[in-house]
């Protein structure tokens, strides 16, 4: 405003945490339950976790797996999320195992809050250890990174793994991303009981809240999961933790390790844009000195 006045557009965000059954009703109902509490509570932007319909079923390597694959067109889950969207008006970001012929990807399409399907996003970071096996089921994405213009706010989602590249979260704040979300399946490592990532996955997703000045969400799920695998049972018990930090890093509304949740919290985004701006982040990188980010070994 010319006066100096400030505007403010205020977003409310939410974040799901839920135990998984391997009955994709039962999933889909407890998803349709929550993103009604969330809307109750007053959320705008309802984020449910990666994989939801099922359990994780990358612990193992089966073909039958691959039966649990759906094409994106006429997907029965986003169909239903479309109706739910549009009758709540809410925006709600889909995560779904998609066949697109012969390949597959770990996707996500983010629906508007009068039920439009804005477009697609492929999981671009595919991990490969024990217990998360993704690089059998899944092609890397190739749509890039994306951001989408919701009703409410241009949103970037990328999906667990990518979380931990600091790039794909500056490409989709780059890119115009006023939130970002990131719908996760992490918990214990089956080959090392001992390891528990859970303060260092949470730390990573705040240095890119904090390092973009962008609100971000993060929904993971609950609950012990066990796979029979070609090498007998493998089970992982997934650590929740689900939490939403604003622009500066800050934890402002969070989850625990086994409880189910419904998390929310408000956002000014026209206030963050002038702290965006004002706090040079953006005004003062440097694309000419980071020619290495191309590079696999640092060698220009």
């Amino acid at each position: 405003m010319a006066d100096g006045g400030r505007r403010s557009r205020e977003v409310v965000v939410s974040a799901l945490q839920f135990a998984c059954s391997d009955e994709v009703s039962d999933n889909l109902a407890t998803a349709e339950r929550l993103v009604r509490k969330a809307h109750a509570m007053g959320a705008n932007i309802v984020l449910i976790q990666e994989l939801f319909e099922g359990y994780y079923f990358c612990q193992a390597q089966r073909e039958d797996f691959f039966r649990r694959a759906k094409p994106y067109k006429d997907h029965p889950t986003i169909a239903r999320m479309q109706k739910l969207a549009k009758e709540l008006g809410v925006v709600i970001p889909v995560s779904f195992f998609e066949e697109a012929n012969n390949a597959h990807f770990n996707s996500i399409a983010i629906i508007d809050a009068d039920g439009t399907d804005l477009g697609l996003y492929r999981k671009s970071h595919i991990p490969d250890g024990p217990g998360y096996q993704e690089k059998f089921y899944f092609n890397p994405g190739d749509t890039g990174f994306k951001v989408f213009q919701t009703k409410f706010a241009k949103i970037g989602v990328a999906i667990c793994w990518d979380q931990w590249f600091p790039e794909a979260a500056r490409a989709m704040a780059l890119q115009g991303a006023e939130i970002l979300f990131y719908p996760t399946a992490i918990g214990s490592e089956p080959q090392d009981s001992g390891l528990d990532s859970r303060d260092h996955w949470r730390r990573v997703m705040q240095g890119h809240a904090g390092a973009n000045v962008v609100p971000l969400v993060a929904s993971n799920r609950i609950g012990k999961e066990t796979i029979e695998t070609e090498h007998g049972p493998s089970q992982i018990t997934f650590y929740g933790n689900s939490f939403i930090a604003g622009p500066t890093g800050e934890i402002v509304a969070e989850a625990d390790d086994k409880e189910e949740a419904v998390l929310v919290a408000e956002f000014d985004l026209d206030k963050i844009k002038h702290k965006r701006s004002s706090w040079g982040v953006f005004r003062d990188r440097r694309p000419d000195l980071y020619k290495a980010i191309l590079t696999f070994d640092g060698n220009l």
